[in-house]
């Protein structure tokens, strides 16, 4: 009987702590990832000793929630809550009156809500498990007047579980060097999920703003000068893409090829020339970058995206590369239409002209471009903010410029953050 309550045979990976010497432990995930479950679980590997009436590595814990009601709904008394996962000589009791779980070797852990931060004022805790922080209406207070209520003990500990959202409490947290960060997908927990919940929002949701928030459990974090922002990709996103009149394959090769290399970027956009060329329209149609693999391997990615798509040309940057990008793709397809193509300006000049095609409404995505999208919001005037190499992007800005801009005189537009 005892096999239902060892938690460490059941879980997964992103439901186990970090080992290490952290304070913060978040885990972020989607949607019925199991977070709430893990941070039950964690409870109890705190609080309970070796047996019922020993004592755990914690004894005043503290439990935050949006609200009390959930704190006792979900996180006390739901399916997935410390009564659900306790096993019966080890069960807490609930002491309404004083909102509080007391277990038999006298641990115990009071609720509180974020509408309330004073209420932390006094209190003091050895551990604590907070949800959903990213949507909590006070945050910021309340996670302040949490880390001043967290004195006892030799190493006081919080667990958040929480789905992201680009929050200032969340980066802040996230950024600090005593936190730590497991993280799942909803996918990841699908043998504990109905199959028609998964059904219906991947069909929904699957490669959207909000399916990468709620379901992919990804921190969706635009900046300051993004030329590019993830509200305005979701306004240019198309179920399928129409007919297209020309398709080209672009590709931005990593200057090395190895396991530990920047990513050889692989895009595939088509056009549709309806009308003046001012009027055509580009559709981004699959993001095929492959990372970790030889010039030969990413060279056979390219060529199998132009034999997939039926695409008119294969342009490849060679300012690393020179004619050895050439070389290597015609050892794979001696006959395939190659154009080389050389940067004479900096990453976030040529993506401009680009982000304003956008902002015209001329280029549209299919759905799955979301690891593409991450790296274009990361692009600003002054240059990428993010980590590593834009390769994505640069692929990108090469095949709209080989199908709309340098297809015609291009006056370039004032400039606005999509």
């Amino acid at each position: 009987m005892a096999l239902p309550y060892l938690f460490e045979f059941w879980a997964m990976e992103h439901q186990m702590p970090p080992e290490g010497d952290w304070r913060n432990w978040v885990i972020m995930g989607g949607r019925g990832a199991g977070k709430t479950r893990a941070g039950a679980e964690w409870v109890r590997m705190m609080v309970e000793g070796s047996k019922p009436l020993d004592p755990g590595r914690a004894s005043r814990v503290a439990i935050v929630a949006e609200t009390l009601d959930q704190a006792r709904e979900v996180m006390v008394f739901g399916e997935s809550g410390i009564l659900a996962c306790s096993p019966p000589d080890r069960r807490p009791s609930w002491i309404a009156g004083r909102k509080v779980l007391q277990w038999p070797n006298g641990a115990e852990a009071q609720i509180f809500s974020a509408h309330d931060p004073e209420a932390l004022r006094g209190p003091q805790f050895d551990a604590a498990w907070v949800d959903e922080l990213a949507k909590w209406p006070k945050a910021q207070d309340t996670w302040d007047m949490l880390q001043f209520a967290l004195r006892l003990g030799d190493h006081p500990q919080v667990c958040a579980t929480t789905t992201p959202r680009n929050v200032p409490v969340l980066k802040k947290i996230l950024s600090l060097s005593s936190t730590v960060v497991t993280h799942a997908p909803t996918e990841a927990n699908r043998a504990n999920l109905a199959d028609s919940f998964l059904a219906e929002v991947q069909e929904r949701y699957a490669g959207t703003r909000l399916g990468r928030q709620e379901l992919e459990g990804i921190l969706i974090d635009d900046i300051d000068g993004a030329l590019w922002t993830h509200k305005g990709l979701e306004g240019l996103r198309v179920e399928h893409a129409p007919d297209v009149d020309r398709i080209v394959v672009a590709v931005d090769p990593p200057v090395t090829g190895t396991a530990g290399s920047d990513e050889c970027g692989i895009i595939v956009a088509g056009v549709r020339m309806r009308g003046p060329a001012q009027d055509w329209e580009a559709f981004v149609l699959e993001d095929a970058s492959v990372q970790g693999v030889t010039p030969m391997g990413w060279a056979k990615a390219a060529i199998k995206a132009v034999e997939d798509w039926g695409a008119d040309k294969l342009v490849a940057e060679v300012n690393q590369g020179g004619d050895m990008v050439e070389a290597v793709v015609r050892q794979v397809d001696p006959n395939v239409p190659f154009k080389k193509v050389h940067a004479s300006k900096g990453k976030a000049a040529r993506a401009e002209p680009v982000a304003a095609l956008y902002e015209q409404g001329r280029v549209h995505h299919v759905r799955s471009l979301g690891v593409l999208e991450d790296q274009m919001c990361q692009m600003s005037v002054q240059g990428y903010q993010g980590k590593g190499s834009p390769d994505r992007v640069d692929a990108l800005v090469w095949a709209l410029h080989e199908l709309i801009l340098e297809s015609r005189p291009q006056r370039r537009p004032q400039l606005r953050s999509l």
